[in-house]
This record gives structure tokens, sequence and C-alpha cells, in this order.
């Protein structure tokens, strides 16, 4: 991999989606711009890419109030370069997402869907979802169900689901930029919205292949969760200060 910095179709252009409002956080401040330490969330998730010489650039999705606060507190003061363009999200997600995928350069070949509150992501398992989206054509990251799963109807058991099967989901997910637009503009004209951009090349006929994932890559989405990220960012940020005591 450490010769994919030199060919234009061995580099990612990532897309990271942080234009959600956040209602679970129960905060007044959307959760990608809350404070971890020193920095605000969506600053982490851009230092985990920042620091991987085959991500090209960096496309942020962000709600259009916060714009020109990302440009400068966030791209500008941490001289975040990879950062080549801020758009504005959407009403939904997958608005969010098309608003970046529209923003891409014509020499982008492959794509990385990110959120922004996914401060936690290593190296090696954006290699390895990449290696796999290069062998296959779209790859994401999730890891086997631990739990007994049941399906319900008004909190009523219906039955126990075979656990086996069941994946959950995670990003980066990888795509094709081919794969990804076409799979985008069929959403759109059939009116169909998926739950993450996986469920969209679906949707579209393709398939898409399974990385196992990290347990760590963690969400940021509830206060509990933010209080989980202040106890691991050191393992994955060094540089990080020291939690006030």
């Amino acid at each position: 991999m450490a010769a994919a910095g030199k060919d234009i179709s061995e580099t990612l252009t990532v897309i990271i989606t942080a234009a959600g409002q956040g209602r679970r956080m129960r905060s007044s401040v959307n959760k990608q711009f809350l404070l971890l330490r020193d920095r605000p969330v969506l600053a982490w998730t851009i230092e985990a890419f920042n620091r991987i010489p085959w991500v090209e650039s960096i496309i942020l999705v962000v709600p259009t109030l916060w714009m020109e606060f990302v440009a400068t507190k966030i791209v500008d003061q941490y001289g975040y370069r990879q950062v080549r363009k801020i758009v504005p999200g959407g009403e939904e997600r997958q608005d969010s997402v098309f608003a970046g995928l529209q923003a891409l350069e014509p020499s982008c070949r492959w794509v990385c869907i990110h959120d922004g509150v996914r401060p936690f992501l290593r190296p090696h398992l954006l290699e390895r979802v990449f290696r796999k989206a290069r062998e296959t054509g779209a790859a994401i990251v999730g890891y086997p169900s631990r739990d007994t799963v049941k399906q319900t109807s008004e909190q009523r058991i219906v039955k126990t689901v075979d656990r086996t099967r069941l994946w959950l989901v995670q990003t980066p997910q990888i795509f094709s930029r081919e794969i990804i637009l076409a799979a985008y503009r069929k959403a759109f004209e059939q009116h169909y919205y998926g739950t993450d951009d996986a469920s969209l090349v679906e949707f579209s006929g393709q398939t898409v292949h399974l990385v196992e994932g990290d347990w760590f890559n963690l969400k940021i989405t509830t206060p509990e969760d933010l209080q989980v990220a202040e106890k691991i960012l050191p393992l994955y940020f060094p540089e990080a200060p020291a939690a006030e005591q």
C-alpha cells in the first residue's frame, strides 16, 4: 500500500458526513462539534484521515450555518490541508452524501464515506476495506452481533433471530466512483431512502462485500458515548491533552 500515493487510481477521496443534528446527544450543540478534550469531535475524525498519505483529499459535508466555523476553527486552525471542499448538507443523510458526491473531482476513482462522529479509525482498518473495495468495487466495515437478537412487535417478542448471520455495520464504506454514483441516482429516481450507503448499492443490484471492523470504531451519538470516547482518546491520539481532573 505504500506505493498508493504515487498513482491516482490507488488513492482515496473521503467524504466525511457531519451535517446531522444529533438529537440523541441531548445538547444544544450538534454532536460533531462538541468538544472531545481540546478539539471538536469532527476535528479528531479529520485528524485520523489526515495521517494517512494515500488519502488524497477530503470533502466535508456540514450544516450550512456551521460552514464558516468548520473552515476557520477546524480546517484552518489545525492545518488540515487534505480538506479540499466544504459543502452544505441536505435534509437527510442521503441528501448530504449526494452533495458530497457531486463535489468529487473528475479524477477521483475511489470514494470513502465516513461518519463525522467516528474519530477512532485505525489506518490498518481503512487499508483492509480499501483493498477489498479495489478487488470487488464495493466494501464496508462491520462486526458480528454478539448479543441475542429479537424481532418484536409493539414490544412483544415475535421470534429470536439467528445472530450468526447478522452483522452490525459501521463506516468507512468504500466504493468505486461509478458504482456509488449509479446507486445514488437510481435511489433518488425511485424515491428510495436507505440507512447507509451500502443499502443503496444493494438496491441498485450490486454486491457489497464485508470486512470485519473494530469494536472501538465508536460512533459518538449519546452522552455516554462521549464519556467512553474521553477514555479511549489517548489510545488513538497520544498527543491529546490530559483529561481535567
